[in-house]
């Protein structure tokens, strides 16, 4: 420019150089795919930073902040796991958040599409697809159970887990005692044993088991002990299972504007819930003593490498990175959003909910532990024998325990639903980012969105059938459900499962350079490293370009 601060004829030319040039590349790009023919619909974006935040708040607040992160700080000493946490939440959580919320902002593109700032990596994008198409299956059959629950809680009579004498429960069934006699293996790897030894004054035998875990071991998991005998489906949690996809599909078969609605009820209720079933919880007998059991601190802990594992894998699983489902959803916001402002709000405001929710549980467990005359440490569990056994039996004990089962239940849905809901709106997402052409109207993409949750709910059934099924991505011994050591090819089928997400990367790269007819092996290489940028950058350079 010139010193009065004025464009020269070379700063216009630049100018008219750099715009030309991005829309070269753009409109080169639509002529490849195809898509020069029809005039594609502008991305939606969010209608204020406020539903960008809602629903990144419903996708990463989910179950495992009531359900893990509790027990975790528990067994890994108390207070004491605060200080990985952090660490892990400071250097890698938030980080990896404004990423991936950046890379689809900039980008206005999916989990796939995003990588194609460095499209030799686009294998990456696959992977987490073919990840969240995995989660989409088994997370919901979690809803499943958490519907039919809450069906079951609303009744007049004592709730049906709380007694024996039904056709589901055996001869040694006993009611509500202060033990399980059972061992269960969860999502995350964590088993917990509590045997009849701790019973307290009970008068029970050794094979003696619960009421509440004969219920769900009976009655909604048909448990036949063994991943060879799958018998019948359970035709009671089908139609749950099927309200859990309708549920789904309703959330996002409409445009972005219909899912902000649905993101102040699903996102902020919980909230609502949780606090009302605290405020329950922290008045019962034993809740202090339970509160104090949770923030306890070892200091060590501290030594032992496990704690440190523990801490980054919760980060990374309740904030949900690696799905794809982050660049979805920057994908939507402005281009100019400040993304990182809001990273850091929404990772706070996960891991306080992730502490609040551990009051919550472990007042219930010191309830548990007084009113029945335990340890503290024989109630405290994680995942699903949290949610689905420790605290039925904890509100089998509490006046009007109907109403307090049916807030909790309904509290997991609104959890699960909309972690759900946007992992399968980021499947969706990343293949009309592939095919934009073809997934154009709003009408094609329900028709797609419906062939996947149905497609994804006949998957899932198999899930609902006696055969014994655990989702483990990690361990070091071979895989048990009880004393049950599961086959070997039951274990190959969930190697198969890993492998077919871990391969993506590698397999679409050597793809790739093999496409690369022409140059060599170096230029190749050089050549995929180029990002490819959407008409979106065009714009955005244009006008800062005409603002200097």
């Amino acid at each position: 420019m010139s010193e009065t601060g004025e464009k020269t004829p070379r700063d216009v030319e630049m100018q008219n150089t750099l715009c030309g040039s991005w829309e070269d590349v753009s409109v080169l790009r639509s002529e490849n795919e195809g898509d020069t023919d029809e005039e594609l619909p502008k991305r939606q974006q969010w209608s204020s930073q406020l539903h960008f935040m809602l629903s990144c708040i419903g996708y990463s607040v989910g179950l495992g902040n009531v359900w893990r992160f509790p027990y975790l700080c528990y067994i890994n000493g108390g207070g004491v796991f605060l200080i990985p946490y952090l660490l892990t939440l400071l250097l890698a959580g938030i980080p990896c958040y404004m990423m991936e919320v950046a890379l689809g902002q900039f980008m206005k593109q999916g989990g796939i599409g995003a990588w194609n700032i460095t499209p030799l990596f686009i294998g990456i994008g696959y992977s987490s697809i073919v990840v969240v198409f995995y989660s989409n299956i088994y997370y919901t059959i979690i809803l499943a159970w958490a519907i039919y629950y809450l069906v079951q809680s609303f009744t007049l009579e004592e709730l049906p887990w709380a007694s024996c004498g039904h056709v589901w429960n055996s001869a040694s069934c006993r009611k509500q005692v202060g033990c399980l006699n059972s061992s269960f293996g969860h999502f995350n790897s964590t088993l917990f044993n509590i045997s009849n030894r701790n019973c307290g004054n009970t008068n029970s035998s050794s094979s003696s088991s619960s009421s509440i875990l004969q219920y769900w071991e009976n009655k909604v998991l048909h448990d036949s002990g063994s991943l060879s005998i799958t018998g019948s489906v359970n035709w009671e949690l089908f139609p749950c299972l099927v309200a859990a996809w309708l549920l789904i599909f309703l959330c996002i078969c409409r445009d972005l504007r219909a899912t902000e609605k649905v993101m102040y009820f699903t996102a902020l209720f919980p909230y609502v819930m949780l606090f009302a079933l605290f405020l329950r919880s922290v008045m019962l007998p034993g809740a202090v003593d339970g509160i104090l059991y949770y923030i306890k601190a070892d200091w060590s802990k501290l030594a032992k490498p496990k704690v440190w594992r523990d801490a980054c894998t919760q980060i990374f699983l309740s904030f949900g990175l690696g799905y794809g489902s982050l660049p979805a959803l920057g994908s939507y916001n402005d281009f100019n959003n400040n993304c990182y402002r809001n990273s850091i709000i929404l990772a706070v405001i996960n891991s306080a909910t992730s502490v609040f929710a551990g009051f919550l549980v472990f007042s219930v467990l010191g309830f548990m532990a007084k009113e029945q005359g335990i340890q503290i440490s024989d109630v405290a569990q994680s995942g699903p024998g949290l949610a689905f056994i420790a605290y039925p039996q904890a509100v089998a004990l509490m006046p009007l325990s109907q109403l307090w089962a049916s807030l909790f239940f309904f509290m997991l849905i609104l959890l699960g639903l909309d972690t759900q809901f946007v992992g399968v709106q980021a499947f969706v997402t990343a293949f009309t980012d592939l095919f934009p052409k073809t997934l154009k109207t709003q009408l094609r993409k329900n028709i797609f969105l419906s062939v996947c949750c149905i497609m994804k709910l006949l998957l899932g059934i198999y899930l609902i059938t006696s055969g014994t099924v655990i989702f483990n991505l990690a361990q070091h011994q071979r895989l048990m459900y009880k004393k049950y050591v599961y086959p070997a090819w039951g274990e190959a089928i969930g190697w198969l499962m890993a492998l077919s997400s871990m391969l993506c990367m590698p397999c679409t790269l050597l793809f790739l350079l093999l496409r690369e007819k022409e140059g060599s092996w170096k230029q190749r290489w050089r050549s995929l490293n180029k990002p490819i940028f959407g008409p979106h950058i065009t714009s955005e350079q244009c006008q800062r370009q005409h603002h200097q």
